[in-house]
């Protein structure tokens, strides 16, 4: 864990610093603030909010953002599609967090029962179209076994409630809101289909200015020492997730199993394999195409002690 005292930088050196960070959904601001960890910041945070991976990482390629957290599913989407960004921290827990939920009553009973079926992956190249790709594969199944609706985590939700799709792989607070208000039900989640990786990515410009990178280290610290908070004050978590989420915390509490198995883990060689068995997987389904070395886009150089 990185104690900024023991940065390069000073933190009066940082006073003029302005990070810029994307926020899916707001969850990361929200809960550093529930956990007291954004009182003695040394530099400016200028946020900005999106409500999936997809739009963060168009930001983060418009160099709108300097930093922001995804799953790596759809971070290596973006550094494929051209995003001058690399990953400098990444947080796991094993692949749970993102669900391939049904309705309740729903005839679908077992991954088998997918076939013939609409399921929305939400938006391409996310998380959870990579979750739906795996699971399809654990079935038996292909993806033209099944009709894919691509949609945006609004619009996807609307449709489930609507009736619309038979099944909707989703995460984070909108499986929440989901669960808690409609009462849907969880066929599967992602462990052993996704990798559980969720990693803050840096734009090449921001990594470029020393000042920033010690803005970044000590940022990625408090979302560290924010994952701690959560394992170590459980009923706090839930308090802050339920009003964050404007669910019951009966609802809450079965989703923190997730929250309070992150942990963060070491950027290196094998960080960087994982990555590229992420990019092997989306060229296998025909998302992505071409060759690409995930290992030139993991920054090795963030302080972590």
């Amino acid at each position: 864990m990185l104690g900024f005292a023991s940065s390069t930088w000073a933190a009066e050196d940082l006073s003029k610093v302005v990070l810029r960070v994307g926020d899916q959904t707001g969850a990361t601001r929200a809960k550093l603030e529930a956990a007291g960890l954004l009182k003695d910041v040394p530099y400016q945070i200028q946020w900005s909010v999106y409500p999936a991976a997809v739009n963060l990482h168009e930001a983060l390629k418009a160099d709108a953002v300097d930093i922001g957290s995804a799953a790596d599913s759809p971070t290596v989407s973006a550094i494929a599609g051209g995003s001058k960004i690399k990953v400098v921290a990444n947080f796991s827990n094993g692949g749970l967090g993102t669900s391939l939920i049904v309705p309740a009553g729903s005839v679908i009973k077992s991954i088998a029962d997918l076939k013939g079926k609409t399921i929305s992956p939400t938006t391409r190249g996310s998380v959870a179209h990579y979750l739906v790709l795996g699971v399809l594969k654990k079935a038996g199944l292909t993806p033209s076994d099944v009709k894919l609706a691509f949609l945006t985590p609004t619009d996807a939700s609307a449709a489930f409630q609507a009736g619309s799709i038979d099944a909707w792989g989703t995460w984070g607070v909108y499986l929440a809101r989901t669960v808690g208000t409609l009462n849907a039900t969880e066929l599967i989640d992602g462990v052993g289909i996704n990798t559980g990786n969720s990693v803050l990515s840096a734009t090449d410009s921001a990594l470029a200015n020393q000042r920033k990178v010690a803005a970044i280290a000590d940022f990625a610290d408090r979302i560290e020492r924010g994952y701690t908070w959560s394992r170590e004050n459980k009923s706090a978590y839930i308090d802050f997730y339920a009003q964050f989420t404007k669910q019951d915390k009966d609802t809450v509490e079965s989703l923190y199993p997730s929250e309070a198995a992150y942990r963060r883990t070491p950027i290196d060689q094998a960080f960087a394999a994982s990555l590229q068995n992420v990019f092997e997987t989306w060229k296998e389904a025909g998302v992505l195409s071409g060759s690409l070395n995930l290992s030139d886009y993991v920054y090795r150089g963030l302080p972590t002690d």
